[in-house]
């Protein structure tokens, strides 16, 4: 028996020393294995996702944040981002409700808020959400006249988001905005516009150049108004010193004249006539009352005389 075991030329040494290599390489092979094993069976789940497990093709509860393990082989992993996220839409071609075509593109925004319904519900989100997107687009703008299109954007993007939701939140996802981008209508349209921008731009020079020239002519206005009202103030408180100064005149005239006796007056009136003789005038015109005015004279002439006849006399004896 012993015979047959031995190998001829291979010494027992040997025969010890290969045993314990290929021990060693066994371990290390099934050391290799184990942690293959332990990497496929733990997973690191972040605090944006959320593993949806498949254990033998059934859906399993959401799975994470942090260490999560699965049983390799028998479990089917599918990580699913939290994240908010945007998805692009091109150019898309629309027929408003007047019949332009107006070439449209935009955002959306949205973001998982069941991991599970978004894997199970649907295959391909981005997909389906642009082929939803670009036919909901379509019906939107479709019962919109152009101008409204160009006007009414936020409540065109309000539409979008509200008919997008209905659909994808029967997905697990929630769309939370949507925003176009650009709205390019047909060429002609494009050039009308541009002329009637050039004509509201001319309208409103127009318009605020008159109003300007009515500010002025009115603040001229208001300015020569209130001059003449200033003048005619002056002009009153003028005639008002005149008058109080004529009136203070005539009463010192007045009180003066009170105090004049005849015989003063009588020499004024010779004063006059002397005046009216030495003038180069050949006819006077005297009024009826002159003749009255002779009287005082008259007198003054006879009384002369008397006190000088009674002089003479006196005189004489």
């Amino acid at each position: 028996m012993l015979s047959l075991l031995i190998i001829p030329g291979l010494k027992y040494a040997d025969l010890q020393t290969s045993s314990a290599l290929g021990a060693f390489a066994g371990g290390i092979v099934i050391l290799f294995i184990v942690l293959i094993f332990l990497a496929a069976m733990i997973k690191i789940v972040k605090e944006y996702e959320r593993i949806v497990n498949f254990r033998l093709g059934k859906a399993q509860a959401e799975k994470g944040p942090g260490i999560v393990f699965v049983i390799p082989g028998i479990d089917k992993p599918v990580r699913v981002d939290l994240r908010e996220r945007f998805l692009q839409i091109p150019h898309q071609t629309c027929i408003t409700k007047d019949n332009a075509p107006v070439d449209i593109d935009f955002i959306i925004y949205f973001k998982v808020i069941s991991a599970a319904d978004s894997v199970i519900q649907v295959n391909n989100f981005e997909g389906a959400a642009m082929g939803i997107a670009t036919t909901t687009l379509r019906a939107v703008i479709g019962d919109i006249n152009l101008d409204e299109v160009l006007s009414k954007r936020e409540e065109i993007n309000a539409v979008l988001r509200t008919k997008l939701d209905e659909v994808t939140t029967r997905w697990g996802v929630k769309v939370t905005n949507v925003e176009i981008r650009e709205i390019l209508p047909p060429k002609n349209v494009s050039d009308a516009m541009i002329l009637q921008m050039s004509a509201e731009r001319s309208r409103r020079a127009v318009v605020t150049e008159a109003e300007g020239k009515k500010s002025a002519t009115i603040t001229v206005a208001e300015g020569d108004r209130q001059s003449a009202i200033l003048r005619a103030e002056g002009e009153k408180q003028s005639a008002i010193l005149k008058a109080e100064g004529y009136a203070q005149a005539l009463s010192t005239v007045f009180s003066a004249a009170k105090t004049i006796d005849s015989k003063t007056l009588t020499l004024q009136y010779l004063d006059t006539l002397k005046a009216l003789g030495s003038s180069a005038a050949t006819k006077f015109v005297l009024p009826a009352e002159f003749t009255q005015l002779l009287a005082p004279i008259k007198a003054m002439i006879g009384s002369a005389e008397a006190e000088a006849s009674k002089t003479e006399e006196d005189k004489s004896e």
